[in-house]
């Protein structure tokens, strides 16, 4: 995946200096080793890393999965924010990944109200504290079509985004382009800090679908 999305920045910006690097950011040693070997100042830290989502009926879920996702989402960006946010530069920026589902919650999505809650939290306590030498926000993305979703059988994807867009008053899935250009926002808009940044196409505001088409319900 970082092979691709180099190659994909390349073909736009054919002068880019690109350094890609595998890391596990839930392990708070690595990312601390990491920083240490950052060499000069950064102007922006965006952390988007997540695992796959439980979903369920909280009775029916096994916690050890939700614990997963909290590893995977939260404690990433907490362990990036405390090791590698110290090299940005002064006026340098955060951008951390939440997800409408915390404000919106929809069925059977608690462990994801759950850590995007958190982030939201993290994101206005560390804009406090980093304050005024970084600023930090947070992206709240809605449905967006990436690979994110291809482990679904491809029907059910299929009606999963198609009922998802008919509810949102823009009729249409996010692309990651949508979430690009909503990040590049936080981290460079100057006066912008503690923010949650709605980039839903309307979900935060969509009418409920229809239970009996909606494949999330089935």
């Amino acid at each position: 995946k970082l092979d691709s999305a180099a190659d994909d920045i390349r073909r736009e910006v054919p002068d880019a200096q690109l350094t890609t690097r595998v890391l596990d950011a839930r392990d708070e040693a690595a990312v601390k080793a990491f920083g240490e070997e950052l060499e000069g100042r950064w102007d922006a830290l965006i952390c988007t890393a997540a695992g796959r989502a439980p979903h369920g009926p909280i009775g029916e879920l096994d916690t050890a999965d939700t614990a997963a996702l909290f590893d995977s989402k939260f404690w990433t960006a907490h362990n990036v924010c405390k090791h590698l946010a110290p090299r940005l530069a002064d006026g340098g920026a955060v951008a951390l990944t939440a997800g409408l589902l915390n404000r919106r919650p929809g069925m059977n999505c608690s462990p994801l109200a759950a850590v995007n809650g958190a982030l939201e939290g993290l994101t206005r306590a560390l804009a406090l504290e980093f304050g005024p030498r970084l600023r930090v926000n947070c992206l709240s993305p809605g449905f967006c079509d990436t690979e994110r979703f291809d482990h679904m059988p491809a029907e059910r994807k299929a009606a999963m985004l198609a009922n998802t867009a008919a509810s949102l008053p823009l009729r249409r899935v996010g692309a990651p382009s949508d979430m690009g250009e909503a990040l590049y926002y936080l981290v460079s808009a100057p006066f912008v800090t503690g923010v949650v940044l709605d980039c839903d196409g309307g979900h935060h505001i969509r009418q409920y679908a229809d239970a009996s088409s909606d494949p999330m319900r089935a």
